[in-house]
């Protein structure tokens, strides 16, 4: 407001200045007089003003079209110029235009039209390094893999742009399965660009998957330089990695650095089951039973394992079934409540041919919680303590429509591994495997476990010909494989008790 009524009042001067001064020239008297070519002019005052400013304009213009003659011959010579100067901006106007109509044709998936419009403003800008990544994007949206290939190499000549071309590259060749090729683009990506995450990810699981753990292990350890990992899940990744070269060394008979590697593993992430039972082997090897059972110990208090019983029981494989029994009290000690502990012991003192003891260290887990493992041991619980066939084959048929229990499951895509990997052999996700219980289907078939009882009778049978039956059929009680294999009739198929779930044998 302010400012609006200052400029109206130096207008206002401005005007009653020129108006005061015309007067006053208007008035004076005297004059100018000029003399040209022998004629004489004689000015008033005001005229002689009018005439200074209108030869200062006549200068002016003058100057102006000689400076505008000079330009043209510049122009004409090559030279820049003020011409040349709009001419460029001309085109650069529309070669900027012609650039954003093609990433908008690009985002839209038209792929033909956003090629159109960046050869257009390759034509107007003269700069490769804004076009060729329209190009090659969308030669890759309509399927020309061979155009965009080449706009790649043509990217690679430009410091600048080197890393968007082995970049363009390493996904092309990724998209073909050349695996190879993709892992020495990706190692030349990581190398211009070491804290790039994707490039990070895709080195990584590149390195996985060809199985070059130590190459790996350096990958993971730029990305917890660069703050892209965090420290406890480097921490466990590394582990993994670690375990992963012993494994490999084993297949080359190097026990020694094996052995090194376990424990490493083992020390870098102790949760790490399959870790902590190599290691748990390497120190048996070496004659050391109480580093592996520490160890065994500690890593049970975290995840119960049947591997883990597999390996604490490898400690002492020459004791007797109660030495066994009493020694691996300590075991599940951590955990005693938990399932596999209460399976263990009672596959123990089924060893021990002290079935009743099994049946109480089983509790009721066979009808809280019923597995395969879980109903064939109370099978052969019930064979060891003379049921009738009747109740053992229910036991044993109900296990065949039973959960399998815990396995080594994908957190990413569900898949069930017969044993653990590093990665995933569905999904190639790096440490996504799980010992937990997969997913069940929520229903269940008609013919399955519900059943069962009309077709081999009640799961107890307390009728004289039972008995007569037992009687008969009386054996000495044996372990559970034993048991399953004598209750099989022809023609019947069973699970036996798996070979993870004899820790004792």
């Amino acid at each position: 407001m302010l400012w609006s009524l200052l400029k109206i009042l130096v207008f206002v001067a401005i005007i009653a200045g020129l108006t005061y001064g015309s007067i006053y020239l208007l008035e004076s008297d005297g004059g100018v007089m000029v003399t040209v070519a022998g004629v004489e002019y004689s000015l008033g005052p005001f005229q002689a003003v009018l005439a200074l400013i209108a030869l200062v304009a006549l200068v002016w213009i003058a100057l102006r079209l000689a400076g505008l003659m000079v330009a043209v011959l510049k122009f004409l010579n090559g030279d820049d110029t003020a011409i040349s100067r709009y001419f460029d901006r001309n085109r650069e106007q529309k070669g900027y235009q012609a650039l954003a109509d093609g990433l908008m044709a690009l985002a839209s998936g038209e792929g033909r039209t956003a090629m159109d419009k960046a050869r257009r403003a390759e034509k107007y800008l003269k700069r490769p390094e804004l076009t060729n990544l329209i190009t090659a994007q969308a030669a890759e949206m309509t399927g020309d893999k061979t155009k965009a290939e080449t706009v790649y190499k043509q990217l690679l000549q430009d410091e600048r742009t080197r890393f968007v071309g082995v970049r363009g590259l390493m996904k092309q060749k990724l998209s073909e399965g050349k695996t190879e090729v993709a892992l020495k683009l990706a190692e030349t990506a990581f190398a211009l660009k070491p804290r790039h995450e994707e490039v990070q990810d895709l080195l990584l699981q590149l390195q996985t998957e060809t199985k070059d753990w130590a190459g790996a292990r350096g990958t993971l350890n730029a990305k917890l330089k660069h703050g892209a990992l965090p420290r406890d899940v480097h921490r466990r990744r590394d582990a993994v990695l670690a375990l992963s070269e012993a494994k490999d060394v084993v297949d080359e008979a190097n026990s020694i650095e094996a052995r090194e590697r376990a424990i490493e593993a083992n020390r870098l992430s102790p949760d790490l089951i399959p870790a902590a039972v190599m290691a748990a082997h390497g120190y048996i090897d070496q004659e050391r039973p109480r580093n592996a059972t520490r160890l065994l110990k500690k890593a049970w208090s975290v995840q119960p394992h049947p591997d883990l019983a597999a390996a604490y029981a490898a400690i002492a494989p020459d004791e007797t079934p109660e030495a066994r029994i009493k020694r691996f009290a300590a075991l599940i000690k951590g955990r005693p409540d938990h399932s596999e502990a209460k399976m263990l012991m009672a596959e123990l003192y089924i060893a021990a041919e002290d079935f009743p003891q099994a049946r109480r260290a089983l509790g009721d887990l066979h009808e809280m919680d019923p597995t395969q493992r879980s109903l064939t041991i109370m099978a052969a619980i019930e064979r060891g303590e003379g049921a009738s066939d009747a109740v053992v084959k229910g036991f044993l048929a109900k296990a065949l429509t039973s959960p399998r229990g815990p396995q080594w499951v994908c957190d990413n895509c569900h898949a069930i591994h017969a044993e653990w990997a590093p990665s995933c052999e569905n999904c190639h996700s790096f440490d996504t495997l799980s010992w937990t219980a997969p997913p069940e289907a929520a229903t269940r078939s008609g013919t399955g476990a519900d059943m069962l009882p009309l077709i081999i009778g009640a799961l107890e049978d307390h009728s004289q010909s039972a008995v007569d039956d037992v009687q008969e059929a009386e054996t000495v009680p044996g372990d559970a494989d034993a048991v399953v294999e004598g209750e099989l009739s022809d023609g019947e198929e069973a699970k036996p008790v798996s070979s993870e779930a004899k820790p004792a044998a």
